[in-house]
């Protein structure tokens, strides 16, 4: 049987097949082939007891120390068997609940037998325990079946569940090797032979089955090659693909407003935002759309490039929309461009400059008569940028002649979002500007394959004040949680402003789960036992205690939209003294007065949203402080994120660090849909090296070969990276 989309019931028979389905998703012999063992264990090396933590499901390998039973008192005629297993330091209680002796348990686990025993960790008046564990013992009472396999040295260890133990699976994939013919290999032969890497068929045995770590780590490597290439060949495809779509040039013209503009821009470009806006307005004059990533730190001037972009768009006739996540920073657009462009931004308006266009804002909650006003102007060209949220996609939201699509923290919006502003834009594409400030695990991914044109900005404007960031640990430190509102009150009097942030925001709210996308981190029993701070009842207790007498206001994503807007009008104008919200001021707030930004439970953010929040106070003249708020202990993991956070403000090097703990996600572009990774072997950060050489060998191919036609066993694989609805995505992309 070849590597292929054949049903696994075909191999490994009906029941197999159905509990492989239903519990891990694996449905063809390529699925199960392609589902890699977690870890190796050695035979007759035992699992390291004292690191498991309640709610695991662990499969271990242990030996039995000691063997019980006792009468069950409130079941008449039912006992309890319980198997003591150790590593030789630490100890677990395997616990068989059953009718009458259990003699049989007895027989199996006797002391000294090994064994495999897998299950969910809990605890039983302070011993942990496996309930009702499945196992499988090792050694000569194993059954014949598996002898072979446990003959050699090292055991596979599936990543399984209480319904699938790690040595079924590892028997379904022991059968379908056994009857497995060789495949065609993916990577053409010269680039096997010149990498020295070995044969597929061979890989995917020594990845299973491995004879020693020599023979599993050829395999991981020649794997690693597969997932690299095959996606470096379908991202060349794509580039290649792209070049043939055709878009209306937009060049630079003499005289108009993107002249006008920089002649009246009160500061000085830096050199990178003069070098990014060189490359973009080169892109813009092709007649094939741009698609290019803009990232850069917290501050560093994305919007004026974006801006200056969508100027020359109008300059050429066309429409540039800018797209924003919420409406608090739409509105937060929508204030900072027109301030920029004054009377640029006016036309048809009193002191509104000769050549000058419109800037519109299309939201949500819009009442009927300005949505009417907005969407006419849309539709008739009229506003030459138009701003808003998702309302933006709707089908009534039509335009005159889209030239650029501008989308800000591009990781918040998916693929058919996008689509359906390409869609608005009528003959050709649109070109497009996605904006980031630090990289999501996904952005580096993307930016790592080179699937974006990438610029870069590095430098932060003058006048841009330090940021010093600290962890406030109130479970070793409480009375730190009180010096934090003395700060606040002690900034206030000073004439400054703060931010209070809350993972929730409280009230009739149905789940208590954090109000943070990157709320990723859960780690039992370090935690408090007490749901996340939320802003109304921490405001409440605010207002009562530590900042009584102050200028306190909420701000939250259940507030109606024109309630959010005049909260942060009044906290623009210094109306009021604290804010305290969620996240929903993550990016775009500018508010150059606030100096102080409070992070309460911060372990339940994640690295690049904490750096995010961060980027809110020191926009002004005087220096910003961060205070990161926990409970969580000082050796948790968690803490160790907020340690970083707290060491540096470079957000390229904590973007890293977010890669590094949350994965890359797909870096197809369908994660968003809830999907598992398409990497599995592969590693952004340890393999960079390996990456860039899949691409470079990947366009050489595709530049000599587009179609794949001299190598079909690698247009096989290209075209099962993808299933039917994300090809769709990808052609959409």
């Amino acid at each position: 049987m070849a590597v292929s989309a054949d049903p696994l019931r075909l191999v490994v028979g009906d029941k197999a097949a159905k509990r492989l389905a239903s519990v891990l998703g694996l449905h063809t012999v390529g699925d199960l082939l392609g589902y890699y063992p977690r870890r190796y264990d050695k035979r007759g090396e035992l699992t390291d007891l004292l690191g498991l933590r309640d709610g695991d499901h662990v499969t271990v390998q242990a030996e039995v120390a000691s063997t019980s039973v006792r009468k069950m008192q409130s079941r008449p005629g039912s006992t309890i068997f319980e198997a003591v297993v150790t590593d030789g330091r630490g100890k677990l209680t395997l616990t068989f609940f059953g009718r009458g002796r259990q003699a049989y348990r007895e027989r199996e686990l006797s002391p000294g037998v090994r064994g495999l025993f897998a299950g969910q960790v809990s605890s039983f008046r302070g011993k942990r325990q496996l309930t009702h564990p499945d196992y499988e013992l090792l050694g000569a009472s194993s059954p014949g079946v598996r002898a072979e396999e446990y003959a050699s040295e090292l055991i596979p260890v599936y990543r399984a569940s209480a319904q699938l133990p790690s040595w079924k699976i590892a028997h379904a994939v022991r059968v379908v090797l056994d009857v497995l013919d060789v495949p065609a290999d993916p990577l053409p032969a010269d680039l096997r032979g010149r990498l020295g890497l070995c044969g597929y068929a061979d890989a995917l045995r020594g990845i299973h089955r491995p004879v020693d770590l020599a023979d599993m780590a050829r395999a991981r490597q020649r794997l690693k090659w597969d997932e690299a290439f095959t996606l470096q060949v379908l991202l060349a495809q794509r580039r290649l693909a792209a070049i043939s779509y055709s878009a209306i040039p937009r060049p630079l013209a003499d005289g108009g407003l993107l002249a006008e503009f920089d002649r009246m821009l009160p500061f000085t470009l830096t050199a990178g935002q003069r070098q990014a806006g060189q490359v973009i307005a080169a892109d813009l004059a092709l007649d094939h759309p741009m698609h290019r990533l803009l990232q850069g730190e917290v501050g560093s001037g994305k919007t004026i490039i974006a801006v200056r972009a969508m100027l020359q768009v109008v300059d050429a006739a066309g429409q540039a929309v800018l797209l924003a996540p919420t409406e608090v920073l739409a509105q937060q657009h929508f204030r900072s461009i027109s301030s920029l462009l004054g009377p640029l931004a006016m036309a048809g308006q009193l002191g509104g400059a000769e050549h000058a266009t419109r800037l519109t804002l299309i939201t949500g909650s819009l009442g009927a008569a300005a949505r009417r006003r907005a969407l006419l102007e849309a539709a008739s060209g009229e506003a030459g940028i138009v701003i808003g949220t998702h309302a933006l996609l709707e089908d009534r939201v039509q335009f005159a002649d889209l030239g650029l699509v501008v989308i800000d923290e591009q990781h918040r919006f998916g693929v058919e979002q996008r689509d359906v502003l390409r869609d608005k834009a009528g003959d050709g594409r649109p070109h497009m500007l996605v904006m980031t400030a630090t990289p999501i695990p996904r952005t580096v991914a993307m930016t790592v394959f080179g699937d974006l044109d990438v610029s870069t900005l590095t430098e932060l404007p003058a006048g841009r004040s330090p940021i010093s960031t600290h962890v406030v640990p109130v479970a070793e430190r409480p009375h730190y949680l009180a010096r934090t509102w003395e700060r606040i009150r002690e900034e206030i009097g000073r004439g400054r402003q703060a931010y209070v942030v809350c993972p929730r925001i409280g009230g009739d709210e149905a789940s208590l789960a954090a109000a943070s996308e990157d709320a990723l981190f859960d780690e039992p029993g370090l935690r408090p036992a007490r749901p996340p701070v939320a802003v109304l009842e921490l405001a409440a207790e605010l207002a009562a205690g530590p900042l009584a007498g102050l200028r306190l206001a909420i701000l939250h994503g259940r507030l109606p939209a024109e309630e959010k807007d005049k909260v942060m009008l009044a906290f623009a104008d210094g109306l009021v003294d604290v804010l305290i919200t969620t996240t929903v001021i993550e990016v775009g707030v500018d508010v150059p007065n606030a100096v102080v930004m409070v992070i309460m439970d911060a372990e339940r953010f994640g690295v690049s949203q904490l750096h995010q929040l961060r980027g809110r106070v020191g926009r002004g003249a005087d220096p910003g402080l961060c205070l990161l708020v926990t409970e969580m202990p000082e050796a948790a993991p968690a803490r160790e994120r907020l340690d970083a956070v707290a060491s540096t403000v470079d957000g390229f090097a904590l973007s890293r660090i977010d890669l590094e703990q949350r994965r890359e996600g797909d870096v197809l572009g369908t994660a968003q849909a809830g999907r598992r990774s398409s990497l599995k072997l592969l590693r952004l950060l340890r393999d960079e090296d390996l990456i860039g050489q899949a691409r470079e060998e990947a366009v050489k191919l595709v530049d000599a070969d587009p179609a794949l036609a001299g190598q079909p066993a690698l247009a096989e694989a290209v075209r099962g990276l993808v299933d039917a609805e994300q090809t769709t995505f990808l052609e959409k992309a």
